[in-house]
């Protein structure tokens, strides 16, 4: 398959990886960044694993099956966590995530 058949999972993988960057940036600013830690190392690698599975994506992996299970997976963990927070940040990420991996998932054969 072309990357423009997988144009909506390419689409959802950087509005999540751009929804765990701003996440990431805004948690460093939370008054508690401590309690924010498992949130902040999760958005980074929620955002790295997106950001890598659409650049191959882009180029025709033919990994495209395991990447997204490991996608989902990340994706999953990242949107438990961010969750737990109130922050409208953390929510917004949470809903970024939970979409991602139902996306990734679909792609798994």
């Amino acid at each position: 398959m072309t990357h423009e058949q997988y144009q909506s999972v390419i689409e959802s993988l950087h509005e999540c990886m751009v929804a765990c960057n701003h996440c990431y940036d805004a948690c460093l600013k939370e008054e508690d960044v401590k309690m924010m830690s498992e949130c902040i190392r999760l958005d980074r690698e929620c955002a790295d694993i997106c950001a890598y599975f659409e650049q191959a994506m882009s180029r025709g992996t033919p990994f495209i099956s395991e990447l997204a299970k490991v996608c989902a997976k990340i994706c999953e963990a990242c949107g438990n966590e961010c969750k737990k927070h109130n922050h409208e940040h953390c929510q917004k990420c949470a809903d970024a995530c939970f979409k991602c991996a139902e996306t990734c998932r679909s792609l798994i054969a």
